[in-house]
Order: structure tokens, then C-alpha cells, then sequence
């Protein structure tokens, strides 16, 4: 079930850190903005009362983009992560959902329905544009 999480729980902020790059300053550093920017909001996913997967985006009007997201490793591979993008889509009545990806991630992405271009790399990494187009809510 989704949830817009009011606050950066040690949970929500343990998930999203499965995301980032692991550097403890640096996860520190995006871990704040996530609590001092308003322009970014957080979602969980829970089933049975816990927090399997957590999202971080930016979001502006009706187009987001997901900036980092985490699922339990226990719970990885169950179709938590794409339920709670799908979810939170229609939640903000989004017309369009973004990611930029490197390669470990992008297949996420693709199984979630997100069409799948490239990005210019960032150092010797490459990187995917992953872009999903809402369906349109009626008013």
C-alpha cells in the first residue's frame, strides 16, 4: 500500500540509501535535501504494516522525476518497486514519470513499463533516460 511518508524515517532513509553511491558523506548530504527541499517528496510502500520499498523524487507540476529508490533486499524481485512507481503516478496524476539509470538499474525501469534511451554518461559510466508516460486523468 503506498504511503507519502511526512518524514526521513531511519527505514525510508536506510532504502533509498540502497540507491545512492556509497559514500557515507555524500548519502548524508542527499539524505538532507530530501528533508530541507520542498520540491522533493517521499513515498513507501508497506505490506503487513513495514516499509519494503521507498522512493525519493522531484517532482514539479504533473511530471516527477525518481531521484533514488530502494527495496528491501529481502523483498527484491516481488514487484514492490513498480507497484510503487505505477502508484505513485496516479497518486500525483502525473503525465510523466522520470529516471536516469546506469546500467545496474535500467532493466527496473524496462519491466516498468518506461520507455529506454540513452544518456550522456557521467565518467565511464553510461547512463539511460527512462521515461514513463501516464495515462491521462480524467478531470
Amino acid at each position: 500500500m503506498l504511503h507519502l511518508a511526512p518524514a526521513l524515517t531511519p527505514q525510508i532513509a536506510a532504502l533509498l540509501g540502497r540507491a545512492m553511491y556509497p559514500d557515507p558523506a555524500r548519502i548524508d548530504r542527499t539524505l538532507e535535501a530530501y528533508r530541507t527541499e520542498d520540491h522533493r517528496q517521499l513515498f513507501a510502500w508497506e505490506v503487513d504494516g513495514q516499509t519494503v520499498s521507498a522512493a525519493g523524487l522531484r517532482v514539479s507540476g504533473r511530471t516527477a522525476e525518481i531521484l533514488h529508490i530502494g527495496t528491501h533486499p529481502d523483498a527484491v524481485g516481488r514487484g514492490y518497486g513498480r507497484e510503487l512507481v505505477h502508484a505513485i503516478a496516479a497518486h500525483l496524476k502525473l503525465a510523466q514519470l522520470m529516471a536516469e539509470t546506469d546500467d545496474e538499474s535500467v532493466e527496473f525501469y524496462r519491466c516498468s513499463g518506461f520507455k529506454i534511451t540513452e544518456a550522456p554518461a557521467r565518467g565511464e559510466r553510461r547512463r539511460s533516460l527512462c521515461t514513463l508516460t501516464c495515462s491521462p486523468i480524467a478531470p
